[in-house]
């Protein structure tokens, strides 16, 4: 009944998006063939390409053609890029109508409302795809936005994820059968919390026994595993065969060059999930979970999140993506993340910008059809004022949003929607 009440919210929402969506200046509509002059293209694998030109049929980029005519949007003045990819978000997580956090598993319809908001706030934001991790509420909002109902990016989600308890999580014969559960309620992939909140200090909640029983499961019916870790969780996970680590901190050298050997993703924050409960503590502060205690904890780790983000990047081999936990009062903000990363960090730029492309993509097994600029994948294509490798801070000002071949955004110079928040 829950999720059936959400069903109804988001489709009342989708007739108001659907009017919305009539100004040609929010939605465009779909052309058989489009043509995009760029001056300045990263191809989302690491080429700069010069004066050349997109064309789109549909959704799909056909052709790399710098002769293609005629020009249907000119980005010369623009850094054009294939669309990002963030790894790590909970896309219904909002404040309630009181302004303090709701979570996600409100089924109001105020909290309907409110999903779609973040999701259309991250799609203006330059994040043609997601990866929710995870609730029931997501399902539907994922849905209605791949059936073009809402606009939003493309959502894969873990549905409901399973929660590390020790011994009541359950025997492995039992945490199979949860993983072949969330596969049959049309899970993309299955969420592991493996650690306790960094808040309550990140000790290990299930044994690798555990954990191995989940991954094992995962891996032969074919679905990927995202596990929250730090500590000591960040290598048993590893052991375990699990397909991508988040958070890490704390992890040690040898855990981190464990995951490079074993083939695993990483995705550890740099900053704005910290910085977005700070800013928000107000908001946070009392609903379940957090307490000063745990603020306190969060204000001493971030300088621990900026140094495991350093030291993965240096880790040979280390697969690291980009991901930001973006949860309420952080949608639309995704890409603060990368100012983070390159800022405090000390990432490449370029780097920054291919783990929320190709190798965001490559993670999530959909590499031959998202996170490139090339012919045969989906034109998820956007523009942003600024080159960023000069100056990371033009993340900020996306431009134009084109998603599977539908442009979402387009905006004159100078004229470019901001968010409230800290622009430093």
């Amino acid at each position: 009944m829950r999720v059936a009440s959400l069903i109804i919210c988001l489709s009342i929402f989708a007739v108001i998006g659907a009017a919305a969506g009539s100004n040609p200046a929010t939605v465009s509509p779909q052309k058989k063939r489009v043509v995009i002059a760029a001056k300045m293209l990263f191809d989302g694998r690491g080429k700069v390409l010069r004066d050349t030109r997109m064309v789109t049929e549909g959704s799909k980029i056909v052709a790399l053609d710098p002769k293609a005519m005629p020009v249907d949007y000119d980005l010369r003045d623009f850094t054009v890029m294939p669309g990002w990819i963030d790894s790590h978000v909970h896309i219904t997580w909002s404040f309630g109508a009181d302004g303090k956090n709701a979570g996600a598993d409100e089924t109001t319809q105020f909290a309907a409302y409110q999903a779609a908001s973040n999701a259309w706030r991250t799609l203006m934001a330059g994040f043609t795809t997601v990866q929710s991790v995870g609730s029931p509420t997501d399902v539907p909002l994922r849905d209605a936005i791949a059936k073009g109902e809402i606009p939003g990016p493309r959502i894969l989600t873990a549905v409901e994820p399973l929660e590390g308890k020790g011994e009541q999580t359950g025997s492995p014969d039992e945490i199979r059968e949860f993983i072949r559960k969330q596969k049959a309620a049309g899970a993309d992939l299955i969420k592991i919390f493996a650690s306790q909140s960094i808040r309550q200090g990140g000790g290990m909640t299930l044994s690798q026994e555990q954990l191995n029983a989940a991954c094992d499961e995962a891996n032969k019916l074919g679905i990927r595993t995202l596990v929250h870790a730090y500590k000591d969780a960040v290598r048993a996970a590893t052991l375990a065969g699990c397909t991508q680590i988040e958070h890490g901190t704390l992890a040690d050298d040898d855990s981190l060059k464990l995951m490079a050997e074993h083939g695993t993703y990483f995705d550890p924050q740099a900053g704005l999930v910290i910085e977005n409960y700070l800013a928000n503590k107000g908001r946070f502060l009392g609903t379940p979970g957090y307490t000063e205690e745990g603020f306190a904890a969060m204000e001493r780790v971030l300088s621990l999140d900026h140094d495991i983000v350093r030291q993965g990047v240096k880790t040979p081999g280390l697969k690291v993506v980009f991901g930001t936990d973006a949860v309420a009062g952080a949608h639309g903000r995704n890409a603060e993340e990368f100012i983070d990363r390159v800022r405090d960090a000390g990432v490449d730029p370029m780097s920054a910008m291919i783990s929320a492309q190709s190798l965001a993509a490559e993670a999530m097994r959909l590499g031959n059809l998202i996170g490139s600029i090339a012919p045969g994948y989906e034109a998820d294509i956007i523009a942003l004022e600024g080159d960023p490798l000069k100056d990371i801070t033009a993340v900020r000002r996306v431009t134009f949003v084109m998603k599977a071949g539908t442009v979402y955004k387009n905006v004159a110079r100078g004229a470019i929607p901001t968010y409230a928040g800290d622009h430093r």
